[in-house]
């Protein structure tokens, strides 16, 4: 099967024109039939919990809060990799002997007891050995900024250090909770040297072995008494002004752009907390409405460090994500799309936020690099053809205002709903037309679907066995046809369940 689903290439099926002739009440009457068919299949308490919530309509939203932050910070080797993958209990964070090994993604998303939370980890990048106490307070700078809960990882078995020193005296002046974690404490024997790290000043050290896993969760559980359960750092406010992010690799004209538009229209420039490092939301009037920019060009920058700069770009990203709705991902027409563009606007998929591109520097376009363009954007930006797409100049301001209607109908698209009747409509009328193929001669259904939240729509799809990726796409794809989307993700998830035995 291709990346573009041929087999599954069918736009000529007139499935709008079958939607349209089922009306409201067939569509509920079937989603209830199929829906009841569930009964005979073996369902846990969440899928029971969202079969009550497709039951609600409208009401039957949630919007999910941002998940608590807990960053993990410590000088390389000590360990920081293997904790993480500890913590969220699969293999995500590069563990390798030589330390400091460099890697884009620097968030996952994890859960312990119920609770879900978001762990930064700190240790994607080795800085050159000159700077390498002022590279890891730097890391532990930017990660007490975005955290509501610091671990500190120490090796129990080398003591502290200096570059440990120089944490510490950032870490004694924050008012948010700091667990010191003494790690490669692998039996009790070793738990003298992590005793010996109380002469830290950071309060009582917790000894654990992130290798084998003991005291991980004795750990866990005292972070979990003082992690808020929504985070302050990145909290979800709704209301009051859109809130949108300008992305885009380094020089593709971020700055200009804001400038553009703050000083043409400014309404009021609002510097939150003030300090170098806090990211500065601008409010900007902007075809006529208010919008919150969310920059976060504040971080502060260590430019010495050269190979940080990847790192902190991509923490600096997931920072405006955290606070924005709807990105605008800048790109420079004069340059070719590069593998950093095409990253950061994997980022934003990431995020689940909506997404609108910009394609900058328009008016220095000629017909040559334009056709080289358009085949770049064929090639490398396919996966997101649904996104908004607006050309303009930041340095001139030219067609600035087309920026709006692309945000408003990203975001439209973002806080869509399908009632359950017609999403289960359309899966019956989709499938019919295009069953799923044979697949070692079982083929598997879908017995019923639901739209689970918006922002950005995600749907559950509860089924007798796995849809190959190629099949989840084209009814991504399909579902975009009837119902627009356009410039938001699609979530679909599988529910793969068995029927009961008699």
């Amino acid at each position: 099967m291709t990346d573009r689903d041929d087999e599954f290439d069918a736009t000529d099926d007139d499935l709008a024109e079958r939607l349209a002739g089922v009306d409201e009440d067939l569509a509920e009457q079937r989603a209830a039939a199929l829906r009841s068919g569930l009964e005979d299949y073996d369902l846990d308490e969440d899928d029971l919990g969202l079969l009550e919530l497709s039951e609600e309509g409208e009401e039957g939203i949630r919007y999910l809060p941002a998940l608590p932050v807990i960053a993990i910070v410590g000088r390389p080797n000590v360990g920081k990799s293997a904790l993480v993958n500890r913590i969220l209990g699969r293999r995500e964070a590069v563990v390798e002997d030589t330390p400091g090994v460099t890697r884009d993604r620097v968030s996952y998303k994890g859960e312990w007891l119920d609770r879900r939370f978001t762990l930064v980890d700190t240790g994607g990048w080795e800085p050159d050995a000159k700077g390498i106490d002022a590279s890891v307070a730097a890391q532990a700078e930017v990660a007490i900024d975005l955290s509501d809960v610091v671990l500190f990882v120490v090796d129990a078995t080398v003591g502290a250090t200096a570059t440990d020193e120089h944490v510490v005296r950032l870490l004694r002046k924050t008012k948010k909770p700091v667990f010191l974690v003494a790690n490669k404490v692998d039996d009790a024997r070793q738990e003298p040297e992590a005793a010996a790290l109380w002469n830290l000043g950071l309060g009582e050290p917790y000894p654990v072995s992130a290798l084998h896993g003991r005291g991980v969760a004795d750990l866990l559980d005292e972070v979990f008494k003082v992690l808020p359960q929504v985070s302050a750092v990145a909290k979800e406010e709704f209301g009051g002004p859109r809130r949108v992010a300008i992305l885009g690799r380094p020089n593709v004209g971020k700055s200009s752009l804001l400038n553009k538009a703050a000083r043409e229209e400014r309404v009021v420039v609002n510097e939150l907390a003030g300090t170098t490092r806090d990211p500065v939301d601008e409010q900007i009037e902007l075809g006529g409405k208010i919008w919150r920019f969310v920059d976060t060009a504040g971080i502060r920058r260590r430019v010495h460090l050269q190979q940080g700069a990847d790192f902190y770009a991509s923490l600096r990203t997931q920072a405006a994500l955290e606070k924005a709705e709807v990105a605008v991902v800048l790109l420079d027409v004069s340059q070719p799309i590069s593998e950093q563009d095409v990253r950061i606007i994997d980022l934003v998929l990431e995020s689940g936020r909506a997404l609108v591109l910009a394609y900058n520097k328009w008016d220095l376009l000629d017909d040559d690099r334009r056709r080289y363009l358009e085949r770049e954007i064929e090639q490398d930006l396919h996966h997101v053809q649904w996104a908004p797409r607006v050309n303009i100049s930041a340095k001139t301001g030219r067609h600035l205002e087309k920026l709006v209607p692309a945000l408003e109908t990203a975001l439209e698209s973002w806080d869509t709903r399908i009632p359950t009747g017609k999403f289960n409509a359309f899966l019956t009328e989709l499938v019919q037309a295009h069953p799923h193929p044979l697949r070692g001669g079982k083929q598997p259904r879908i017995l019923f679907g639901t739209q689970a939240s918006t922002r950005p729509p995600t749907f559950v799809l509860f089924t007798t066995g796995f849809l190959d990726p190629g099949y989840r796409r084209f009814i991504q794809r399909r579902l975009r046809e009837i119902y627009g989307f356009q410039g938001t993700p699609i979530v679909l998830n599988m529910r793969v369940r068995e029927r009961r035995q008699r």
